[in-house]
């Protein structure tokens, strides 16, 4: 893989980021599955399993249409408190580049607020993504949540 990027390449990773947590932070569920190919790869893994090759994940999915049955899920289905979540997201590190595809990872953290309750860190950890061109711009074809914490509180309803 070349380790070449170009500016428009840097400018166009770091704002797709920037939207993706705008995106999951703004509530508006729909536009989650807009991120990503048809066929795509949605994990979220604690790192324990990830460093020793582990397959067991929290969440998996291997498709766009199961990424909006998700949000079906947690539009009409799933009874839960409801929060509020932020992302903060790091500056994607670029590992690796093709004339297809970027091989990426940024850190995280997400924050929770309940509605009567303080905030708190909810969730951290780094993201482990492939990046592909597609005539939309760029897309997440594959996006790895890897948590720090084997512990989770109560669920993850919500995309991190």
């Amino acid at each position: 893989m070349s380790t070449k990027i170009t500016f428009e390449d840097w400018l166009a990773l770091t704002q797709l980021y920037a939207d993706y947590a705008s995106a999951v932070d703004s509530g508006n569920w729909d536009l989650w599955p807009e991120f990503f190919t048809e066929k795509c790869v949605y994990r979220l893994q604690p790192r324990e399993n990830h460093e020793r090759g582990f397959p067991l994940a929290t969440l998996s999915f291997t498709s766009k249409g199961m990424l909006k049955d998700r949000i079906y899920g947690i539009k009409e289905t799933l009874f839960h408190d409801p929060y509020y979540q932020r992302h903060v997201v790091g500056t994607p590190v670029i590992r690796g580049v093709t004339a297809e595809q970027f091989i990426c990872e940024a850190n995280y953290a997400v924050f929770r607020t309940k509605l009567s309750d303080v905030s708190t860190v909810f969730n951290t950890g780094r993201y482990l993504d492939t990046v592909v061109r597609t005539p939309d711009g760029l897309k997440f074809a594959s996006r790895e949540c890897i948590y720090d914490s084997e512990m989770i509180p109560n669920s993850i309803i919500y995309p991190i």
